[in-house]
């Protein structure tokens, strides 16, 4: 039996980007808020000072940040006719746990994404017509236009002290940015990072091809930085210790940092770890939010009543919570009906890698988790769809994020596998090897989707949640033809013949692999949207049957574009707080 606690107004779950920017917007406003995060309590000093935050062993082989798959997981399955079993073992995707969630252990790409990533569906029909789009392909729009999500996009860049270079600055095109980037009201808060030698080779490269390349907007600072709340950000030491790492010089934003002290020194905010959120309570209508559940360390339950809960957990925990709670209709594949789970999509990534002469030195060690070059000319929609053959595309580049001989082995093809010759190979190769990688859309499909699995089930007696994907033909398509343009820059670099695919990544043709690191970015589950027969929340992330629940976080893109996704969510979690204070907190009703 759960011990009740004293109401309060608002419950938020997860402390990461979007729960940390709903505790800061809320807690000024005098109403009791209560943070519940399932890790631990964690800050830049002691947990993340040097030289302890450079262990290799413990956060990019033993992942020390992420969440403890003893208790919580997924199942996974490429079809329906496939029984899913538990992911045991960190596999394509990295959850993160403790204070700041997964924003602690991130890169720091922190893209905008384009007009068209807002409007792919009516922006795919305006240009192409309708019959380009496969029958089984959920396209949507997003509720909301870059126009309106724009002054949002710029105040997250300038909360994490975004490094970069304007490539359309109130609409005219700047030199050094990326010219098919939507117009940005302003430049960004510092200047691009460093180049390393792959930069500066792959940018070379791509120019005498004929492509556009520009730094990679960082939330790693290339200089100090106050931002407009006052918090003081590091310049990057560039250590190579930041995807899987805290950030020893707070040059990384994170929540952790930007967000949860300006919350705390809230009287009325309350932040408690180890608080594991197990259920949402509804009334005896189910339309209505009554509080949630949740176990301590101890495993104690915990009834906390509330006013307003707001889910801003990964895109994994925020549909589990959904599905379990009963809040919305669960998607059904078969019938392509339903919301809560539709519309689940990933990332492609691959490449090429490119064998560098002896008298040019890479010093992959010294880098961050966001440098690198770009370039466009392939994503988006800055292409002609209909002569490519696939919706989506992908952007490509060549960066520098850790040299970590863990789990940077770039050996030749053909060189031993273990053993001296293995050792030699890999010291020949260290210093004389660039990547050049792609990183794809994927679009969302009837037959890609989340559930609960009706077999296995968590530490608490919860269903798992069940991740049923595979790449489609359209993926397939955009990972044959992108990786040749990998090629194609991979030999300018070398002077050589085209390069060998980088191993452990996704090729065309194969069926998706859930085994190996790809990348993190999953999206969709609990899409934003107009209509609730394909969309779990409105354009305000409020859920469309319990409108005292917010969804907040990339469950809500109905489409995974070819960039990384923390711009966005970052924006629409500054869009959802406005809402939810200057609108919500006045008359607490549907928004829409």
């Amino acid at each position: 039996m759960a011990t009740r606690l004293p109401p309060v107004d608002v419950v938020i779950v997860g402390s990461g980007w979007t729960g940390g920017i709903a505790a800061k917007e809320l807690a000024p406003t005098g109403l009791k808020v209560v943070m519940l995060e399932r890790g631990k309590f964690q800050d830049t000093s002691p947990d993340f000072a040097a030289p302890q935050s450079h262990d290799a062993l413990k956060y990019s082989r033993r992942l020390d940040l992420a969440q403890d798959l003893s208790k919580e997981t997924i199942t996974f399955r490429n079809d329906m006719s496939q029984t899913a079993l538990p992911m045991r073992q960190y596999g394509f995707f990295i959850p993160g746990s403790g204070l700041g969630g997964s924003g602690a252990h991130w890169s720091g790409l922190t893209w905008r994404w384009g007009e068209w990533e807002h409007r792919m569906l009516s922006g795919t029909v305006d240009k192409y017509g309708r019959s380009l789009i496969p029958q089984d392909m959920n396209l949507q729009d997003w509720p909301i236009s870059y126009q309106d999500i724009e002054p949002y996009y710029d105040k997250f860049e300038k909360v994490c002290g975004v490094s970069g270079k304007a490539g359309n600055l109130r609409g005219k095109i700047q030199q050094g940015g990326n010219p098919f980037e939507a117009p940005r009201s302003s430049e960004f808060p510092l200047p691009p990072m460093t180049p390393s030698q792959s930069m500066t080779m792959f940018e070379a490269a791509t120019k005498r091809l004929g492509y556009h390349p520009f730094p990679i907007p960082a939330a790693n600072c290339s200089d100090n930085y106050v931002n407009p709340d006052g918090i003081a950000l590091g310049q990057c030491h560039y250590c190579g210790h930041c995807t899987n790492y805290g950030c020893e010089a707070n040059a990384k934003a994170s929540p952790h940092f930007t967000m949860m002290p300006l919350a705390r020194k809230n009287s009325d905010f309350e932040l408690r770890t180890n608080s594991m959120v197990l259920k949402v309570n509804l009334d005896s209508t189910g339309k209505r939010a009554t509080g949630v559940t949740y176990a301590d360390a101890r495993g104690r339950e915990f009834e906390q009543p509330a006013d307003l809960v707001i889910l801003g957990a990964f895109v994994t925990g925020n549909v589990q919570l959904m599905l379990h709670s009963g809040i919305g209709t669960p998607y059904d594949p078969k019938s392509n009906t339903g919301v809560v789970g539709r519309n689940y999509a990933y990332q492609s990534l691959g490449g090429a890698r490119v064998a560098i002469d002896r008298d040019t030195f890479m010093n992959p060690f010294m880098g961050s988790g966001a440098l690198g070059t770009w370039i466009d000319d392939f994503a988006s929609d800055n292409f002609d769809f209909a002569k490519a053959g696939f919706i989506g595309g992908a952007g490509i580049s060549a960066g520098q994020n850790s040299g970590d001989p863990l789990t940077y082995h770039p050996t030749p093809g053909g060189a031993p596998r273990w053993g001296a010759g293995w050792k030699k190979a890999m010291a020949d190769q260290y210093q004389h090897t660039m990547g050049v990688g792609f990183q794809g859309a994927v679009m969302s499909y009837r037959q890609n989707y989340l559930d609960l699995d009706p077999t296995y089930r968590d530490a608490w007696g919860r269903p798992l949640l069940r991740l049923t994907f595979d790449w489609q033909s359209n993926e397939n398509k955009v990972m044959a033809a992108t990786f040749a343009r990998c090629q194609q820059i991979a030999a300018e670099i070398s002077g050589k013949e085209p390069a060998t695919a980088t191993p452990g990544r996704a090729m065309a043709g194969r069926r998706f692999s859930s085994v190996p690191y790809q990348t993190s970015h999953n999206t969709g589950g609990a899409v934003f949207g107009d209509d609730p027969r394909t969309s779990a929340v409105n354009k305000y992330c409020q859920s469309w049957d319990v409108p005292n629940v917010f969804v907040l976080g990339a469950s809500a893109l109905p489409q995974n574009a070819a960039r990384n996704p923390t711009g966005p969510v970052g924006a629409l979690a500054f869009w959802a707080a406005d809402a939810i204070v200057n609108r919500y907190l006045k008359r607490p009703e549907r928004l829409v």
